[in-house]
């Protein structure tokens, strides 16, 4: 799923068009950032793309990061579009997630780690995960206990990777610590792009200790 939103339209649709070019099997659009659309701008926005490609797009509702809430209405408004077909609910509102099961088909997909089985107990359908770049299998076994109906092993993996999610990604924005967590575990990952910066030596030493108590690293 290549990521190709933009706060601009028309940049979004350049992007967009070309990951279908290149096969991309869906394109993961974040909401307009910084330029706080209406909600109608925000339908229009998403209704362009729809209607310009034909690989599947999920909407990716961050308002922490864009700065303002695709609201449910709306949403559910999209879910009309062609290939409008997936939302990336981080919102951290299972209010709102409930209304967009409630009145459409869209798959909805966790877009915070620690959310994710409560979000699957109300018909989520996964996650796009930031562990997962670490734990993959820790994550995947939690979905699939979920979905086979063993909840109590849902939820014990639920717990376990709690306090990696809260205490790793907690340390800085995203991607930071994640990159540093994948260089501690000698996993190839790409340099920081400016802006974002190293984590300190006091982040690494509480990221590390992270590490060794999750069972990831030794002492």
């Amino acid at each position: 799923m290549a990521g190709t939103g933009s706060n601009s339209t028309e940049e979004a649709l350049r992007l967009t068009r070309w990951a279908a070019k290149a096969g991309a099997d869906a394109a993961l659009v974040v909401a307009p950032y910084y330029n706080k659309p209406t909600q109608e701008g925000f339908y229009q926005h998403f209704r362009v793309l729809a209607e310009a490609v034909d690989i599947p797009i999920c909407v990716y509702n961050i308002p922490g990061r864009t700065g303002k809430n695709i609201e449910p209405e709306t949403i559910i408004r999209m879910a009309e579009l062609p290939n409008i077909t997936m939302v990336k609910e981080a919102t951290g509102s299972l209010d709102q997630a409930s209304q967009i099961i409630n009145a459409t088909d869209l798959t909805l997909l966790s877009g915070d780690d620690s959310l994710t089985l409560p979000l699957l107990s109300i018909g989520g359908r996964g996650v796009i995960s930031v562990v997962g770049n670490i734990v993959p299998k820790d994550m995947i076994a939690l979905i699939r206990a979920f979905e086979t109906g063993n909840v109590d092993e849902a939820r014990r993996w639920h717990h376990k990777l709690f306090p990696l999610c809260r205490d790793m990604l907690g340390l800085a924005t995203n991607p930071i610590p994640i990159k540093a967590a994948m260089q501690m575990l000698c996993r190839d990952t790409g340099d920081l792009r400016m802006p974002l910066w190293r984590l300190s030596p006091a982040e690494e030493a509480k990221l590390r200790a992270t590490l060794v108590k999750y069972g990831l690293l030794k002492k």
